[in-house]
Formats: C-alpha cells, sequence, structure tokens
C-alpha cells in the first residue's frame, strides 16, 4: 500500500464525521460520504506538512467544500419539523436564561436544559437563523420538511478543529483554566478557588496561555 493510499485510509473516519453533520438534511448519506471521500484524497494529493497543520486540519474544509458542492446543486437543505420545533423550544428557554443569568445559554448547557445532544442543539439554532420556505406544505405528518438554505460552516470547523489541537499542546492546569474560563465561564477568582490558586496567578497565567495560544494559532 502506498503512502498516499495509507493516509486516505487512515482518515476515513474525518470524512464520516463530516459528513454526520448534514444527515437527515435531503441528501443519502452514501452520497455524502461519497463526496466526502474525494475530497479526502484531494487533500491527501496537495497536503503540504510544511505548513506546520496536521492533516486533519487541513482535510477537514476540503472535505466539506466537496459535500457543500451537493447542496449547492439541491439548492436547499431539508430540516425536519422536529428540528424546527426544538429550535422553538430553544428560544423560550434561552430567553428565560438570559433574563435569570444575564447572559445567553452555551450549547452545552441548553442540551442539559432540553435534554438533547449538544449537536442537534446546534443544528436547530442554524435552522433557526433562515426564512421559512413558501413552499412547506401545511400537513401535520411528523416527518413534514422546511427549506432552508445552507449555512456554510466551514470556516467555524475549521477554527473549531485549530482551537482543539492548540488546547491539546496545554499542561493539564492550563487546560483546566482555559476551561474554567471561556467554556464554564467563572471568573478569575472562582478559578482561582477551584485550582487552589491566588486570582493574581490566575490573572498571569491567563495571559500567558493566550499569548501562547494567539501564537500558535496565527503561525
Amino acid at each position: 500500500m502506498s503512502d498516499r493510499d495509507r493516509l486516505v485510509e487512515e482518515n476515513l473516519a474525518l470524512v464520516h464525521s463530516c459528513c454526520k453533520r448534514f444527515r437527515n438534511r435531503g441528501i443519502e448519506y452514501e452520497e455524502l460520504y461519497s463526496a466526502g471521500c474525494m475530497g479526502l484524497v484531494k487533500a491527501v494529493n496537495n497536503f503540504n506538512p510544511a505548513l506546520g497543520l496536521k492533516l486533519s486540519t487541513y482535510a477537514v474544509p476540503v472535505i466539506l467544500g466537496e459535500i457543500r458542492r451537493l447542496f449547492r446543486d439541491g439548492g436547499t437543505v431539508k430540516v425536519s419539523r422536529s428540528l424546527k420545533e426544538l429550535s422553538l423550544k430553544i428560544n423560550r428557554v434561552s430567553k428565560s436564561f438570559s433574563d435569570e443569568h444575564l447572559r445567553s445559554p452555551a450549547v452545552s448547557e441548553l442540551s442539559q436544559l432540553l435534554g438533547e445532544s449538544e449537536d442537534k442543539i446546534a443544528d436547530a439554532i442554524n435552522a433557526a437563523k433562515y426564512p421559512i420556505s413558501l413552499t412547506f406544505s401545511s400537513g401535520d405528518e411528523e416527518n413534514s420538511e422546511l427549506d432552508l438554505p445552507y449555512e456554510d460552516t466551514t470556516d467555524k470547523l475549521t477554527d473549531r478543529l485549530a482551537l482543539e489541537e492548540v488546547i491539546a499542546l496545554l499542561d493539564n492546569r492550563d487546560k483546566k483554566i482555559i476551561e474554567l474560563r471561556y467554556f464554564k465561564y467563572r471568573t478569575q477568582s472562582e478559578t482561582a478557588k477551584v485550582l487552589n490558586m491566588s486570582q493574581v496567578q490566575v490573572s498571569r497565567r491567563e495571559k500567558k496561555i493566550l499569548s501562547f495560544m494567539r501564537e500558535k494559532l496565527s503561525g
């Protein structure tokens, strides 16, 4: 097996990961997977390790680009009625949460409050951003569908993957500081108590961590 074929085979799980984000949106999974594999092959053929990126980080935008081509040809993304109803629930829960906590809830918090997966919450939030097509049927069937314009999530996903890779470079204490400060929205004082540090120590360490992360992300 050539190095090229080996890289393609070793990263097929990445194709599945990308395809899962577009399930139940009007295109069969086999078609999504086929397009994603084409993107992976293109990425492997053009990958340059000298850029300092992992193959996975480079390949994701290429894989998504091939999948997006399918949706451009189809014109719309199908979103189920249940997903639209979930978006309405999210709006109500978000307003109540914001009134109580004076901030918007994170996806993880909405997931806990509504008992749904974070991926499904994210899909419902995206669906709610767009106007409903006038071609929607007025039937009451559970599987009725809404026609919504496709949202390009390539940049967001690529940024998230790059951020996850940089965070993975941190030691356990620094990871915990980032988790508490930016994912659990704790204050520096609250973070200091959890980690048995002073607020000043957290502040200084946080500045160094952010400087390190900005350098890695910009490089």
